[in-house]
């Protein structure tokens, strides 16, 4: 199956990239998520469109990137979870999104809830450390600090 995909998906491509995939995999996977679209035979406008939109989403260049994973790396975020037991354990688990939310709040730069990668899921109180993408070719440590209300 052909598809041109529309978001980044780590191991196959960026947004804009023509790729061919399983049948299952494109069918049940990336199209439900609004990750890619058929390519068809007018599709060379579609990639134009997503490309340009992209570059003007993208971090300019590998010297902006790092700069950007400085920042990051240096910044420690605290996020307030709703409620945690007596042994720490919350009741539910810290998203990317909630990431995303403290690092603006902390004044960091504005990022894609995608490019964050939580290595497990976050369900404790504490410090945890969560890798960014900041560029294909650049990552950034985040340190974030759980704690309960």
């Amino acid at each position: 199956m052909k598809l041109i995909l529309t978001a980044d998906v780590p191991n196959l491509g960026a947004p804009g990239d023509i790729v061919e995939v399983k049948d299952g995999y494109g069918r049940n996977y990336l199209l439900p998520r609004k990750m890619a679209i058929v390519a068809h035979r007018g599709a060379e406008k579609q990639v134009a469109s997503i490309q340009r939109a992209q570059k003007a989403r993208a971090i300019r260049d590998l010297g902006h990137a790092k700069e950007v994973a400085d920042e990051l790396s240096k910044l420690t975020v605290t996020v307030k979870a709703k409620s945690a037991g007596d042994s720490g354990r919350l009741f539910g688990s810290v998203t990317t999104a909630d990431v995303v939310k403290a690092v603006q709040a902390a004044g960091g730069p504005a990022l894609d809830r995608r490019a964050v990668d939580v290595p497990s899921q976050i369900k404790t109180v504490g410090t945890h450390q969560v890798t960014v993408r900041v560029h294909p070719e650049v990552t950034a440590e985040l340190s974030v600090e759980v704690s309960s209300t």
